[in-house]
């Protein structure tokens, strides 16, 4: 397997300077593994992320695995800030406890134009998952 285009902490320095609303310290996201086309990222729990019923929200479900997607494309092609999702699939499978989520995201294909992957969301704690998406991303060209 080829060694990833960036590492976490050069993920992290180019997601800080490209979303500095979204990832900053104390928002909650960690870069815990990167590797080509491979990442595991992970969402600290915060009672803001629950929907009535004491479930975390889908909407907060979606976002980890949008943002888990985005740094496995940049694992696998680079600084590419304008890479765009362009389809994302979520299937619910069961009630996520209150606690971390962890999305592993792994790149099933890697194009020009295009890169497609998988993620598992997972509550800290435990192997079951409590979601599954496929994403697809448009990669700008390369000028």
């Amino acid at each position: 397997m080829p060694a990833p285009a960036l590492s976490a902490d050069e993920i992290a320095t180019l997601l800080h300077e490209v979303f500095p609303q979204a990832f900053f310290p104390g928002c909650g996201l960690t870069l815990e593994r990167v590797e080509y086309g491979d990442v595991r990222v992970r969402q600290a729990f915060h009672e803001d992320h629950l929907r009535p019923g004491g479930t975390i929200s889908g909407p907060t479900m979606m976002e980890l695995a949008d943002f888990a997607m985005y740094v496995a494309v940049f694992s696998a092609v680079g600084p590419q800030p304008l890479a765009v999702t362009t389809n994302l699939n979520i299937n619910f499978l069961r009630k996520p406890a209150q606690a971390d989520l962890i999305a592993d995201a792994k790149l099933m294909k890697v194009g020009k134009r295009l890169a497609v992957g998988e993620v598992t969301l997972t509550s800290a704690g435990s192997d079951e998952p409590v979601a599954h998406v496929t994403a697809t991303y448009s990669i700008p060209q390369q000028r």
